[in-house]
């Protein structure tokens, strides 16, 4: 339980275009529910899978990477499990930093100023973790972000070995080669961010300076890049303390595809859930209230729709009623003829 709710309070406090974002957290007697954002495009290494990606690609994933790790950073939250199973895509193709089981928080350091919990996925593991004698989540952070870049350029793991033992040895000393097609600019990179010592570890401000790490890589990326900053510029005095809250969405995401568009600010969980075609609550009601119903958006006002509606029954010969916000047509026996035409009437209205 200390762990879930250290992972809730970290999620809450993260709001970034490209770190999967938590809705809501329901709870039953036996599960805990997290509404998350649905990244549609699975899984940062099923693309890996299907064979190493250029380095422009790379570049263009890796720029996303850092831009939310360091964002993590810059509010004391230290992923420490990195790796590209954790990284996901959105059906643009944005990449999603998600999976803040493992995270740790600048309050769990020790008196050193160190986090001393061994844990991560062993190919990922900054060496200083391997050893058990404290470690910066930050500089083991980098680390991790150095050895998925590898991967995605080249599609196999840097360090690896026989067993565990061998290839921690190979982590410890840092030993890896480099494919031939790696341009000079990765090469150069990498052997700054693979550095077995974290005192000299490159860290990200001087990532964010290399020469490859600047290359633009597209009009796409680029738009990414505005995003990221505007997102980081107005939550970072709005999310710092740890009891931030996580109703309504965050304005960040979705803001390049969804311009012009209606904001929701009091949607939860439930409606989200309730509006999901792909569920059915009525289980959870008494039959009394299982109706038959219709749904519809619209960009139009309130006071419009209401108008609308008003003026289509008057035609109908309905009766109308509001109260509590509710809008009911009422009718007599000898006028439920027109309910079917008022509903197709509706239907092409609406659409």
């Amino acid at each position: 339980m200390v762990q879930i709710k250290r992972e809730i309070s970290i999620m809450r406090l993260v709001r970034h275009p490209n770190i999967l974002q938590l809705f809501e957290v329901m709870a039953t007697k036996k599960k805990i529910y997290f509404v998350l954002e649905y990244a549609k495009g699975g899984e940062l290494f099923d693309k890996i899978a299907k064979g190493r990606l250029t380095e422009e690609n790379a570049r263009k994933y890796f720029q996303q990477l850092i831009s939310a790790v360091d964002y993590c950073h810059s509010r004391g939250i230290y992923h420490r499990d990195l790796k590209p199973e954790n990284l996901l895509l959105d059906e643009n193709g944005t990449l999603k930093v998600s999976d803040f089981g493992l995270s740790a928080l600048s309050e769990s350091k020790r008196k050193d100023g160190l986090l001393h919990t061994a844990c991560g996925t062993p190919a990922y593991v900054a060496p200083e973790v391997l050893i058990r004698k404290g470690y910066s989540g930050a500089k083991a952070d980098v680390w991790s972000c150095g050895v998925i870049l590898f991967v995605l350029v080249a599609s196999y793991l840097p360090f690896h070995g026989r067993n565990l033992i061998e290839m921690y040895k190979k982590i410890s000393k840092a030993e890896y080669r480099c494919p031939r097609y790696f341009s000079t600019g990765l090469k150069e990179l990498l052997y700054g961010i693979l550095d077995p010592d974290p005192n000299t570890r490159m860290p990200i401000s001087r990532i964010k300076r290399s020469a490859w790490y600047r290359k633009p890589v597209g009009l796409a990326v680029l738009k990414t890049e505005t995003i990221n900053k505007t997102c980081t510029e107005a939550t970072t005095s709005s999310f710092t303390d740890t009891e931030a809250t996580t109703s309504g969405l965050t304005d960040c995401i979705g803001s390049e595809r969804n311009q012009g568009s209606l904001r929701l600010t009091n949607l939860n969980a439930f409606d989200i859930i309730s509006l999901s075609t792909g569920f059915d609550l009525s289980g959870l009601f008494d039959e009394k209230y299982s109706q038959r119903e219709a749904r519809f958006t619209s960009k139009q006002s309130a006071a419009a729709v209401i108008g609308k509606l008003k003026e289509l029954a008057w035609r109908l010969k309905l009766k109308v009623t509001k109260k509590d916000g509710v809008l009911k047509l009422a009718t007599t026996n000898e006028e439920k003829v027109f309910l079917s035409s008022m509903r197709r009437y509706l239907r092409l209205f609406l659409l």
